[in-house]
Parts: C-alpha cells; structure tokens; sequence
C-alpha cells in the first residue's frame, strides 16, 4: 500500500544521433528506416536499464553503446574518416549526481569510447585523456579493442575521397548533410540525472582536431540541481559558447526553465554567431526538450506512462 506522500516516479530518456540539412526528399524510404531503428535500438537500450531499476549514467552509456554499434551513426563503428585515412574518436559521459565526469578525444581502435570514457571517470583522477595515452589507458584496462576493418565502410570512404577532391572538410556525409554524433540524457528512478555524447567527428579533418563533445560543458554536462545535455553541430560554435553548461546557468542563475534556457542557447545564442545543430536535454523533473535550428535531428524519447517517440524532420 502507497503511503499518501508517496510520489510517482517519473523516468525520462532521449537520444539523438546527429542533426543538420536533413530533408524528406534527401532520404529514401529505406534509409529512413534503418536510421529510425537505429534511433529505436539506443531508446530501448537505455530504456531498459531504467524501468529495470538501473541508474542514469548506467542507461545513456547503454544507448550510446548501442548506437556506437550502429554503421550508420558517425561514432563508434560508423564513424568517418580523417585527412590521413583513420577514425579518431571523441565521447564524454557526465553524473549530475555528483558533477563526476570522464572523457577520451583522438582515440583510435576503441570498440565503445563511451565504455572508455566512463572508465576515465571512474578509475583515474582526471577528465579528460586523449591520444596514445588514452589507447594506452583503454589497454591496461582491458577495454575491447577493434581493428581498422571494423571502421571501415566504403561508404564512408567514398565520402573523404569526395572531401579530399573539394579540398575541405565534411561534419558529416550525404544524403543528408549531417552533423554527426550520438548522444543520450536520462533521468533515473532516484532523481538523478546524466548525459553521455559519442562522435567520429569530422570527414577529411587534420592536426587532431577535437570538437564540442569531449570537453565537458560545451557537447556534454549534467547537473542534478537543473539539467543533462547533449549536443549535436558544428562543435567549435559550441565550444565558443560553452553551449551545454550555459543552458544550466540560465536555469540556476536566471531561474529559465529548461525549454525556455535551450530555446535561449540555441535559438539564438547559437543561430546568431551561424552554429548550426541541437541539442537533446531533461532537467531534475523528467521534463525534455530536443531542440534544433538546423533542418532536421535524428532524435528519440521517452518518458513513464508514454510511448517512445521516433523523429527526424522538423515538422
């Protein structure tokens, strides 16, 4: 029998997997739903985790996991190429529970850089390796590891090939010009939050370029007392605006609520400097926002008593 204090839990989940010029007319049929499931396996991955007791850090590592596995997301096993002809990784994970948080940039060969990110958290009194030393890291650690022909895709390789010969840099690949990266942010039965961002970053890019996601406050934050986020765009206009940690600060220090601090940051913090992209995020409530200025978002949610949710366009 419930005692009459006794509250209803609410648990919330969303997932993205990149943003950017996605069209209906850009996609086929069945490019639709192949991204639409792969939206799908992270939502319920996550999903799992929580209605099953677990805690949030536990569920968005599990839905990034499952989209890191996933060729057509730019992270993990689908990630793009860079100038030199190799995958160089990027992903954070954030506790808002306690403000703990790891990270990992420029990593090669890692199956799950989310996996290693959360082991950089919780095993070495840093944030943030990058490189050799977080390779090194992954090993003694006994992380599992992949070789370069798991990586490979000739779509994805078409696609640097294409770069090269425009002399340029993609953030992501057609059909759709995307902004590549996977991220999810919950709200466990406990009232905690957290948020995890994977990325393979960007097509044709040189001299260990690093975006948004791996520097927390910027791709990546949580923080139980207002919000989770995780963006998707072009990472240096996030970098430039510390873009996740400001949508908790107009929470915390303005008193916005979360829709009203995201529609803020990137609605117009963001689209006046020409950030393109969005952003997925839940505050201490279980209430969520996928917001974007760009003309499409792979995004998914979910949240007690409803169903999920699968879109990709604006309407």
């Amino acid at each position: 029998m419930k005692l009459e204090t006794e509250k209803e839990v609410k648990l919330s989940l969303a997932v993205h997997g990149g943003a950017g010029t996605i069209r209906r007319a850009l996609l086929s049929a069945e490019q639709e739903a192949a991204y639409r499931d792969g939206l799908q396996q992270g939502l319920r991955s996550g999903w799992e985790v929580l209605t099953g007791g677990g805690a949030a850090l536990d569920a968005v590592e599990a839905a990034v996991c499952a989209m890191e596995d996933h060729p057509l997301f730019n992270a993990g096993r689908g990630s793009v190429f860079t100038h030199n002809e190799k995958h160089e990784m990027d992903a954070a994970i954030m506790s808002g529970k306690d403000l703990r948080a790891g990270a990992v940039a420029a990593v090669a060969g890692i199956k799950n850089p989310i996996k290693l990110a959360r082991l950089v958290m919780e095993e070495t009194p840093h944030v943030l390796l990058c490189g050799r030393g977080a390779e090194e890291f992954a090993s003694e650690s006994g992380i599992e590891l992949a070789p370069p022909e798991y990586f490979f895709s000739q779509f994805r390789y078409d696609q640097l090939m294409e770069a090269q010969r425009e002399d340029g840099v993609r953030l992501d690949h057609s059909p759709a010009q995307k902004f590549g990266t996977v991220g999810a942010v919950a709200r466990d039965a406990e009232g905690h939050l957290a948020a995890a961002t994977s990325t393979g970053g960007m097509t044709n890019k040189r001299f260990g370029r690093v975006g948004d996601t791996a520097l927390i406050g910027t791709g990546t934050y949580a923080d139980d007392k207002t919000c989770a986020i995780s963006c998707t765009g072009h990472g240096e206009f996030f970098i430039r605006t510390v873009a996740a940690h400001e949508v908790s600060c107009l929470m915390k220090y303005k008193g916005l609520t979360l829709a009203e601090a995201c529609e803020q940051v990137v609605g117009q913090t963001l689209y006046e400097l020409g950030g393109e992209g969005g952003l997925i995020a839940v505050d201490r409530a279980g209430n969520f926002t996928l917001p974007f200025n760009s003309e499409g978002m792979y995004r998914a949610w979910i949240t007690s008593g409803q169903e999920e949710q699968i879109a990709i366009y604006r309407d």
